[in-house]
């Protein structure tokens, strides 16, 4: 058999010359006592648009309910029973 058809040996099939990396042990504590110091995607996409465009200021609880809440079935079994809406 040639060279080539050989079956290589490698961290593909786990049989290679042990990595600098296989005898490290990455404990817990070791990992959250690291610092995180990249923001999430969504920080640099939002940081990205506001950079180019700053958001609007909005008043304290501006939002608008949440959807379905004005004809929820508690209204309705109010409205049905005669108590009408409060």
């Amino acid at each position: 058999m040639s060279n080539a058809d050989a079956p290589s040996e490698g961290p593909e099939d786990g049989t290679g010359p042990a990595d600098d990396w296989d005898a490290v042990e990455l404990d817990e504590a070791f990992v959250r006592s690291a610092p995180v110091v990249e923001p999430s995607g969504r920080a640099r996409m939002l940081a990205a648009r506001w950079r180019r465009e700053p958001p609007q200021p909005e008043p304290w609880r501006s939002d608008r309910p949440p959807a379905g809440w004005f004809w929820s079935r508690v209204r309705k079994g109010r409205w049905r029973r005669g108590q009408g809406l409060s």
